[in-house]
């Protein structure tokens, strides 16, 4: 369950484009752009602790 949504996460954030249409620029770069760049990292942290859930 709690690996399921570890793996939802990335793909419910990334797709509900609403979300990030918008947003304030970081040092120049549109909201956009930084979004989807943080989540790069923070979904393979995500993929992580989904394999440590379902390998115990």
């Amino acid at each position: 369950m709690i690996a399921g949504a570890c793996l939802a996460a990335p793909f419910v954030a990334l797709l509900w484009v609403p979300f990030y249409a918008g947003g304030p620029a970081l040092v120049g770069v549109p909201f956009f752009y930084w979004y989807q760049m943080v989540w790069v990292p923070l979904s393979v942290l995500l993929m992580f602790v989904a394999y440590l859930l379902l390998r115990r």
